[in-house]
């Protein structure tokens, strides 16, 4: 197979090319760039590699261009990059390398091209285009990539035990690739990732997390979890979510398995959403259900409490998996901790102090927090599905309802702690937060409206209560 009209099309390739041949260097347009464009996908990083100095050759090509051309050198790993407007371009020189047990770093000695393939991680990503003259366009593909591509599998090149043995992170690259591309993996490298699982724990927790995130942000994330819960590779790092799988009964008592249905979640919100946070509260809504399991002989099986210890998780999880401690965990915190709240107002008794607490309580991420809600959904009765969403919508509607009156998304009570101070000369104290907290209350519950005029008012009454004086 020839790839000359598509190289030609983009001057990158020619230049790169030309370059070349004038440093007597054979060099080749290599792994994920070629393999995205086998597969008709868009790709903005181009790896190089040349037999000889990556860098010489970078720092020739970043000087071949009228305008100035941003080149990064790493000489510790005898790389350069250089940055074309949409365009993240490496070169390398030609590499073996070998390992030791206890470490992902390798040793590298320069190589030939064929020695640079063979130590890739998969055949798909061991292809290379040669953009020299003589053989402009021309696929190299010495371990049956443009085979393994077209029958969707990924594979390694040489024998899967090594190479995961190596670098145990391509155990998590292999099921993100089939997980992005819908490929199966092959036998013999399946079965060498549930050999080596264990091996994943040499690798950082941030390098997982890497991986983990671009799983979950696929189109339909449970197949990628799937094969991590089937491999033991999310034992090893994530044993809370594994917690969830199975089912106990109790004569004809039994309860859903929790894993399943966090996965059929995580699909449900990914049809909507390419939010990672809002994917993460579908992964972590129920985490709490092992710990809050109960078997009660008139109900069943219960977990009273889980949304509020589960929320109570979530910063734990987070710090362990080097996921953010900022707003985006507490953001995922909140959305765990509320979102059982919303089917409880839909009873058509439901008062609007309890729609209003929930706006309060949920502020801006309301929507999120029913988007949720209706990914939670997952019955195979198509009419009990349908009943819930049209419930949820009823929701909804008390939700814009109380909002278009009340105001009460993230309000801030109309009269400040500040001018509770001024008006009874009070310094900072409990007093003032107890007088703020009764008028947001009295808000809340439906007292008084969301304005100033009526908060003061309740805030004299309140404080002539408690024997202060203007």
């Amino acid at each position: 197979m020839n790839f000359k009209e598509h190289l030609e099309s983009l001057d990158i390739f020619k230049r790169v090319g030309k370059i070349a041949d004038e440093m007597g260097f054979e060099t080749y347009v290599v792994g994920g760039y070629v393999r995205d464009l086998v597969l008709g996908r868009p790709c903005k990083d181009i790896d190089f590699v040349c037999v000889g100095s990556g860098i010489s050759l970078a720092q020739k090509v970043a000087e071949s261009y009228d305008k100035h051309v941003p080149l990064s050198v790493f000489k510790n790993f005898g790389t350069a990059n250089i940055r074309l407007e949409d365009w993240e371009v490496e070169f390398v020189g030609a590499r073996k390398e070998s390992y030791r047990h206890d470490s992902r770093k390798p040793i590298v000695e320069d190589g030939t091209l064929q020695e640079d393939l063979e130590r890739r991680d998969f055949t798909i990503n061991s292809m290379a285009v040669s953009v020299n003259a003589h053989n402009f366009g021309e696929l190299m593909d010495p371990y049956g990539g443009m085979e393994d591509i077209k029958r969707k599998i990924i594979k390694t090149p040489t024998d899967p035990i090594i190479t995961f043995s190596d670098d145990p992170l391509r155990m998590m690259r292999a099921i993100r690739f089939a997980a992005q591309l819908h490929f199966d993996i092959e036998p013999d490298t399946f079965l060498a990732i549930v050999h080596d699982a264990h091996r994943i724990q040499i690798v950082s927790a941030e390098r997982i997390m890497d991986e983990l995130n671009k799983i979950i942000m696929t189109s339909k994330p449970s197949y990628g979890f799937k094969l991590l819960f089937v491999s033991k590779l999310l034992e090893q790092f994530f044993p809370e979510m594994v917690a969830l799988q199975g089912v106990d009964s109790v004569g004809d008592k039994s309860h859903k398995d929790n894993f399943y249905h966090t996965l059929q979640v995580l699909d449900n919100i990914s049809r909507s959403t390419e939010d990672l946070w809002l994917r993460w509260a579908a992964i972590l809504h129920d985490i709490a259900k092992p710990a809050t399991k109960r078997f009660h002989p008139k109900v069943g099986w219960t977990f009273h409490g889980h949304e509020d210890k589960g929320a109570r998780m979530v910063p734990g999880i987070f710090r362990r998996l080097k996921l953010p401690m900022d707003e985006r965990m507490k953001y995922v915190q909140k959305l765990v901790r509320l979102h059982l709240r919303p089917i409880a107002l839909v009873s058509d008794k439901v008062t609007d102090s309890a729609v209003r607490r929930l706006l309060f309580d949920a502020g801006d991420d309301v929507n999120d927090l029913m988007t949720l809600c209706r990914a939670d959904i997952t019955s195979k009765n198509n009419n009990k599905v349908q009943r819930f969403l049209a419930n949820f919508d009823k929701v909804e509607t008390k939700l814009i309802e109380v909002e278009e009156k009340d105001q009460v998304r993230n309000f801030q009570p109309p009269v400040s702690g500040e001018e509770i101070m001024e008006i009874f000369k009070l310094k900072p104290s409990k007093m003032v937060g107890e007088l703020k907290e009764e008028i947001k209350e009295a808000i809340l519950d439906g007292q008084i409206k969301n304005n100033k005029a009526e908060a003061l008012d309740l805030l004299y009454k309140l404080a002539d209560q408690k024997g202060l004086n203007k």
